[in-house]
């Protein structure tokens, strides 16, 4: 399946400091699925399994674990998958809750697709 990416993903993905090879391992291996906030799109998450650089913490190096998820919404489209949005949720999300997307990307989504 062909991977079509949109200008606005581009966008956030280089905010948030996401690589197209990052992204395509969500989408073969997310840790979860949820329904996107557009309609027919689906959202898929991982959580970031990535540690800070070590800080000296008392004298002591440390790595310190950073809590947080990487999100993208996508939509198949004619035996293409439409990458619509991509973005990073500093904390940790309950499963069945809605999808925390920031209210800039929420807005952008839903204006283009009235």
């Amino acid at each position: 399946m062909n991977i079509h990416w949109t200008g606005h993903a581009k966008i956030k993905m280089r905010q948030y400091g996401l690589s197209k090879s990052r992204l395509t391992q969500l989408l073969r291996k997310p840790e979860r699925m949820e329904e996107g906030i557009a309609p027919q799109t689906v959202a898929v998450m991982q959580t970031r399994k990535i540690y800070s650089t070590p800080r000296k913490v008392f004298a002591v190096q440390k790595k310190i674990k950073i809590p947080g998820e990487i999100w993208l919404m996508y939509k198949d489209v004619k035996g293409e998958r439409r990458i619509i949005s991509a973005w990073r949720y500093p904390g940790i999300s309950k499963p069945g809750d809605s999808i925390p997307i920031p209210e800039d990307i929420r807005n952008e989504i839903l204006n283009t697709k009235s």
